[in-house]
């Protein structure tokens, strides 16, 4: 006994139904494409890029000192009378040592010694004038101490003339003689400091 079926072409109902799964699918599909979020390339690709820094410079000022002529000519002879006491103290501890060496007779160490006087004499002369100007106090300060420096010298050197002349084996002599050295390196070095403290400002 054959079925019997109304319709004659039951494929109609299938093809309405594939075409609207299909609308669905590719409606879902296209929202979700929608719905992802754009990357901005670029904006990703600048904040890699690293912020370039100028180089801070650094503006130096150099500044140009003029040391006045009458500063400059009291500073070469400030050289001058340093070199003039360091001779002043080669003599007097060469006249030292001929007469401990017994090179000298006495009479010859007391003509020495008093050579020594009065070439120290001479030095405090030299060094007091003409001295720095008059309108800088500050070198004018500093020249009394060297004056006063070289009027000790002048005293050690008397000192050691007296020690020559003392009753004792020399030992005064000895201790006037080592004043002397002392003070004729604390006048050098005091001198060298106060022109370097002129020439490098």
């Amino acid at each position: 006994m054959e079925d019997f079926n109304s319709d004659p072409k039951p494929g109609r109902l299938i093809l309405p139904l594939v075409l609207i799964g299909m609308i669905a699918t590719t409606y879902t599909f296209v929202r979700s494409i929608e719905e992802e979020p754009v990357v901005d390339q670029t904006a990703t690709e600048e904040s890699f890029i690293e912020e370039e820094v100028a180089p801070v410079t650094e503006e130096t000022t150099t500044t140009t000192t003029t040391i006045p002529r009458e500063v400059l000519e009291y500073i070469e002879e400030l050289d001058s009378e340093k070199a003039s006491i360091d001779a002043l103290g080669k003599k007097v501890t060469e006249a030292n040592a001929r007469w401990d060496a017994k090179e000298i007779t006495y009479q010859e160490a007391q003509e020495e010694f008093k050579d020594n006087i009065a070439a120290a004499e001479q030095f405090v002369k030299n060094i007091t004038v003409p001295g720095p100007p008059d309108s800088n106090i500050e070198l004018l300060q500093e020249h009394s101490q060297l004056i006063s420096l070289a009027d000790t010298i002048y005293q050690d050197t008397q000192e050691i003339f007296e020690g020559l002349m003392a009753s004792d084996t020399g030992e005064r002599r000895s201790t006037a003689i080592q004043t002397f050295n002392t003070n004729i390196e604390k006048l050098k070095k005091r001198i060298t400091l106060l022109v370097s403290q002129v020439t490098n400002g």
